[in-house]
């Protein structure tokens, strides 16, 4: 019987590392966090606020079986590896197993995998260290913070408006898409007018008066420059200049998220979920590897060791003169995310040559992070940028061109990032040219564009709210509680949104902004590096938030239920819309006098002939968190669901229906796919 045993996060990753470490190591999952704050105390945060802020846990349900497993592993063995990620939630999830499952510190060590191959899992075990309680202590902060913030501010929601939750970070992100479309429909479009002279092939456009800049307010405007030009323009001057087009920066979480809703049309969530699969290891036949990094980091940071090898390849296969540089971050790296970027944990393995191991979406992924990190390191793009500048009696035209002398980068990464060539004739000072047309256009300002998911990604990054790990967490919640629609891929707020902010910023304006939650993110870092003692940041937020709420329990306006214009058969008052549960419903105005519910007709949508049972149509359902699904009509006679739309074919493979998924047609059962 092994006498190490390795405790990881994944059942997908202890599966490789096991065949990595060999007979004397047994290598389980604690399936992710096994323990989380109870629900018990005061305001049911499990937080005792008058003991320093002591939080209480308890196992998270449906974990009671994975404890009671990992205890009798734990009991079995003599060392106790802790290889959670490497990460602050890594941190936590390895204090809390060695608490949990009652570790002893002499039997116990910490490693650290930021990449999921043999030399690597081995220099990592061999390498161990201890538990650093720093981050451990800043990640507990960060929880209780959010459970402070959630629960009060949730309950108040739910009771004055109806609104289902609020949070530290989710109602700061809701702000931003609400601030914005205020920004839009408080806009007022501005004319202004534009003149372009058109030549055989190419053509410049009016920016100067003189040696002053021109605007053109008004038809009128652009009228008066026409009557004032001719057919002519003279060449005033020619500019050459050679300018380096600058290669991109390895990837960090959320560049990555950015570059694969740009690029890809990937969601956030689905972007992490596929490189959690890249990272955690893929079948090639031969092995099981990891195929990237780990995915959750700050830093652009690349180690020696892949830099060489990868400097070598990039010369062999591309020339000397393809090499490019090193980059270096201009901005402070924090000790939770002390890694390398996200990059391929071998420049030898060549999208071309995993595709066959990998679904549509894994190789588009890993397409994606080969090309960028080798793009990385390969020199810059050049090109020759000619600038001439006409005179027509006292009015300035622009002509603007380039031509790519050197690719560099975009050798390989010229499938997410064209370069187009604008060749201007060879002209010089004091040439005359004759326009072919001169052309003036009516334009309008337009406001500023609503946010795509990429675009909010980039603004919270930006303003230094939330980590990027929890990006794509904080952006599905704001869809699931209804507070954002998606309108041509871009965020909307609904009207419950609009009102959560409003009500939000009428009562906790000074704690509720980019500011105080770009702070209190800062506070975190420090509790992580030692510098601040976590229960005194603690302290400082209740002392400040408490009163608040308090005030907005009692002074918050209470919203009337909304009638929908019908009366109760049973007493005769006004039916309003209330939100339960399990979604919005119509019910007596009167209760709890009159407990009338209006039940609705479902409208039954038939997919298609169930394919497994006779007389059973499959149809569209819903689970009773509003959930939609695919079952059997015949249901409990026949069990057949999916979650995926069925498309009325079956698999040529293994006979199981085929579903659409995230664009693709793929088999429910087997890992068949075709093209859409």
């Amino acid at each position: 019987m092994p006498k190490n045993l390795v405790i990881v996060e994944s059942p997908s990753k202890s599966k490789t590392i096991e065949k990595y470490l060999g007979k004397d190591y047994k290598v389980v999952s604690s399936k992710g966090h096994i323990r989380d704050l109870a629900t018990s105390g005061k305001y049911g945060l499990g937080v005792d606020i008058e003991d320093g802020f002591k939080p209480s846990y308890v196992p998270i349900k449906g974990k009671g079986s994975v404890i009671k497993e990992l205890k009798k592993d734990v009991k079995d063995s003599d060392m106790v590896y802790l290889a959670s990620d490497p990460d602050r939630e890594g941190e936590a999830i390895a204090w809390h197993l060695k608490d949990a499952l009652g570790i002893k510190d002499k039997n116990y060590k910490r490693v650290l995998f930021n990449e999921i191959t043999h030399d690597k899992v081995v220099d990592a075990i061999n390498h161990p260290t201890v538990i650093n309680t720093d981050l451990v202590k800043s990640q507990e902060t960060r929880r209780i913070l959010d459970r402070i913030i959630g629960f009060r501010l949730s309950k108040l929601l739910q009771s004055k408006i109806g609104a289902k939750s609020a949070g530290r970070v989710q109602s700061v992100a809701l702000k931003l898409i609400v601030d914005r479309e205020r920004e839009i429909e408080a806009f007022v479009p501005e004319e202004y007018w534009t003149i372009t002279a058109k030549f055989k092939d190419y053509e410049a456009s009016l920016f100067k008066y003189k040696e002053d800049d021109i605007e053109l307010k008004t038809k009128e405007d652009a009228d008066e420059v026409l009557s004032k030009i001719s057919d002519t323009y003279e060449v005033i001057s020619v500019e050459k200049k050679e300018k380096a087009k600058k290669s991109k920066l390895p990837f960090i979480t959320s560049t990555l998220q950015q570059e694969a809703s740009t690029k890809l049309g990937f969601p956030a969530k689905k972007t992490m979920s596929i490189a959690q699969k890249l990272y955690e290891g893929i079948d090639l036949g031969s092995e099981t590897v990891g195929l990237i990094s780990y995915m959750r980091t700050d830093s652009i940071r690349l180690s020696d060791e892949f830099i060489g090898p990868t400097m070598k390849y990039i010369e062999e296969n591309y020339g000397k003169s393809y090499v490019g540089y090193v980059k270096k971050s201009t901005k402070t790296e924090n000790v939770q995310d002390a890694h390398e970027a996200i990059r391929p944990t071998s420049i030898l393995r060549e999208p071309v040559k995993v595709k066959q191991y990998l679904s549509n979406d894994e190789f588009k992924l890993y397409s994606l992070i080969y090309k960028r990190t080798l793009a990385a390191l390969m020199s810059d793009a050049k090109v020759n940028q000619t600038t001439i500048i006409f005179d027509n009696n006292d009015y300035k035209f622009k002509a603007s061109g380039q031509i790519m002398i050197f690719d560099g980068y975009l050798k390989v990464y010229q499938d997410y990032e064209t370069s187009e060539d604008k060749i201007l004739p060879e002209l010089s000072e004091g040439e005359k040219c004759i326009t072919t047309d001169v052309l003036s256009e009516q334009h309008f300002t337009k406001p500023p564009a609503r946010y795509t998911e990429a675009k909010l990604i980039k603004e919270m990054e930006d303003l230094g709210i939330g980590r990027p790990s929890t990006y794509a967490k904080t952006i599905d919640t704001l869809k699931e509680r209804n507070y954002v629609e998606m309108e041509d891929k871009k965020f909307k707020p609904t009207t419950i949104g609009i009102e959560t902010t409003d009500k939000l910023q009428e009562f906790f304006s000074d704690l509720i902004n980019v500011e105080y939650t770009r702070d209190m993110e800062e506070e975190l870092d420090d509790i992580a590096e030692g510098s601040l003692v976590w229960n005194d940041v603690l302290k400082k937020f209740y002392d400040l938030f408490e009163p608040r709420v308090k005030d907005a329990f009692s002074d918050m306006e209470k919203k009337a239920p909304e009638e929908t214009g019908e009366v109760c058969p049973e007493c005769g008052n006004p039916l309003v819309k209330r939100k339960g549960r399990y979604g919005e419903f119509v019910a007596c105005s009167n209760y709890p006098e009159c407990k009338y519910i209006k039940k609705e007709e479902k409208e039954v949508v038939e997919i298609m002939d169930c394919p497994f049972c006779d007389g059973g149509k499959i149809v569209e359902k819903k689970t009773r968190k509003g959930k939609i699904f695919y079952g059997c009509s015949n249901y409990p006679k026949c069990k057949i669901a999916y979650w995926d739309k069925p498309t009325g074919e079956v698999c040529p493979e293994c006979g199981k229906l085929l579903v659409t998924k995230n664009g693709t047609i793929k088999c429910s059962e087997c890992s068949y796919e075709k093209e859409v």
